[in-house]
């Protein structure tokens, strides 16, 4: 009997198997948003769409505008964090740059790294960047 779906790659990894539940997961998924979309109520209640403060009834302007300082400080910290992360990899495999005879290549890249690194904080304190004031 013919196979009518490959079970390997050249590779040798399993792909039928993968196939077989994405398409799985997407007509199950399209069926039970179909059904849902048919059988659910579509009853408007204002209640609803008001906002939930622990039971307590909101007393606030919904157009409070937040200080762009706070997402300035958010930013900031993520892009230092994720510079920060690139590091430790680097940190890990160096001997093996160096034993394979690139350690030099690796240092001045991550050289040029930390400068790039140094010269944002630099411009960060001196734009003022985290001042409240």
């Amino acid at each position: 009997m013919p196979q009518l779906i490959p079970a390997t790659i050249n590779s040798g990894l399993p792909l039928a198997g993968v196939l077989f539940l994405a398409t799985f997961v997407l007509l199950f998924g399209s069926f039970l948003l179909f059904l849902a979309s048919k059988l659910g109520t579509r009853k408007y209640d204002p209640v609803k769409y008001q906002s939930y403060e622990c039971g307590i009834p909101a007393q606030e302007k919904k157009d409070t505008k937040i200080s762009v300082k706070f997402y300035l400080t958010a930013i900031l910290f993520i892009v230092f964090d994720i510079e920060i992360i690139f590091m430790y990899p680097w940190a890990r495999t160096f001997k093996e740059f160096i034993d394979s005879g690139n350690g030099l290549y690796i240092l001045a890249s991550m050289g040029f790294f930390l400068f790039v690194f140094i010269f944002g904080l630099f411009w960060e304190v001196k734009s003022k960047a985290l001042e409240w004031d």
